[in-house]
């Protein structure tokens, strides 16, 4: 039997100077052929944020799946404050944005370190930073982000949001989240290098009026999660995994995942 996550309501009349979160934002979830697609790229925390600083970060991939067919979208992003992305429907059915981020660098003292892991529930760092007597010492990390946006134009329904972009960590819907409404359930599986990722946290957003609503999901021995589509509107599905650093430098390295969609 699927756990159903810890459910936190949290105000968003505050903005977190210490965002962690991630992802795609377009200005609306359903489009007719022919219209055109805003999207934002977006940081931030409780699914509120602000726009994503291209003068400092580099999008080394963005890509959109329709279908079976696959086009490269980076020639197409602008560093503005907003409206990153423009892309013109030429064709029915459920489409996926795919993007990969640079690796960016942070330093952090200690104990906003340690408080970082315990919120994202990364134990095994924490764990470890404890077991070697480290936790007062100051953290160096890279950190890469991996976003991923379902979008409907027309009404015909397929089998794009089943396709997998190859990120590293990626979050795959076990359903097509415009073929369900408020009142069901919705799967999801963490996949890590193409591998499912057991007893992980996983953060489920959703948005009421003014309030963000937020589930810490633990995933099961296959990597999936269950939760209740509560509401209708944009809902956000976000994970990070952190291991030591590739390079040779004492340095940890992050990767966050997110997917973003709309319940109608």
């Amino acid at each position: 039997m699927k756990k159903i996550g810890t459910f936190v309501v949290i105000f968003v009349w505050f903005f977190v100077a210490t965002a962690h979160e991630f992802w795609l934002q377009p200005k609306k979830f359903r489009y007719k052929i022919g219209e055109e697609m805003r999207v934002d790229f977006m940081v931030g925390e409780n699914f509120l944020g602000e726009f994503w600083d291209l003068n400092r970060h580099k999008v080394e991939r963005l890509e959109v799946h329709t279908g079976a067919t696959v086009k490269g979208l980076l020639k197409d992003v602008k560093p503005s404050a907003g409206n990153n992305l423009l892309y013109r429907f030429d064709r029915e059915g459920t489409h996926l944005l795919a993007f990969e981020s640079n690796f960016a660098f942070i330093e952090l003292e200690g104990k906003k370190f340690n408080d970082y892991l315990k919120d994202d529930g990364i134990e095994n760092i924490l764990a470890e930073r404890t077991k070697i007597g480290i936790l007062d010492k100051p953290s160096r990390e890279y950190y890469k982000r991996y976003a991923k946006v379902l979008v409907q134009c027309g009404n015909k329904l397929d089998e794009t949001y089943r396709r997998r972009a190859g990120l590293r960590l990626e979050i795959m819907p076990m359903a097509n989240p415009y073929s369900i409404k408020s009142g069901d359930y919705l799967d999801c599986q963490i996949l890590w290098e193409g591998n499912p990722v057991p007893h992980t946290m996983v953060k489920v957003w959703s948005h009421i009026g003014n309030r963000t609503f937020l589930q810490n999901i633990y995933t099961e021995n296959d990597g999936t999660i269950r939760f209740p589509i509560s509401s209708t509107g944009p809902w956000m599905v976000s994970t990070v995994k952190m291991i030591a650093s590739e390079t040779e430098d004492g340095a940890y390295q992050s990767l966050w995942s997110s997917l973003v969609f709309e319940i109608q």
